[in-house]
């Protein structure tokens, strides 16, 4: 499975039609202690670039992108009792939601780990 990222940290971990989906641990770093976490309901639609969730930590509030197009199969709970989670895991066990995918073809376009470390580092 390849982790792919975008210019607004998110990343996305595709496996056949259903995308995992996560904040980048640069944008957790970069957040600081996470309070709070919105997650949008299962059957929720996104296009690629819509505001899907909401995160905020003790320094700021801050939107997370869908990374790519698909309906919300699942929303992890754990991340909304516990936000702190994100802090710990972020590319891992405090990923935001899984998206049944609408078109593959757009994570052609995200970054891959290489290329998102050289874009995190020099913004």
């Amino acid at each position: 499975m390849t982790v792919k990222y975008t210019k607004d940290h998110e990343w996305v971990r595709l496996d056949g039609a259903v995308a995992t989906i996560g904040i980048s641990a640069h944008a957790a770093e970069q957040l600081g202690d996470v309070v709070f976490v919105e997650l949008p309901a299962i059957g929720k639609t996104f296009k690629k670039g819509d505001d899907m969730a909401v995160v905020e930590s003790v320094k700021a509030a801050s939107d997370v992108y869908a990374p790519i197009s698909g309906e919300v199969v699942e929303a992890n709970q754990a991340i909304v009792d516990d936000p702190a989670k994100v802090n710990g895991d972020p590319e891992g066990g405090a990923w935001f939601v899984k998206l049944k995918v609408s078109n593959a073809a757009e994570a052609n376009e995200l970054m891959d780990a290489a290329a998102y470390r050289a874009f995190a580092e020099s913004h």
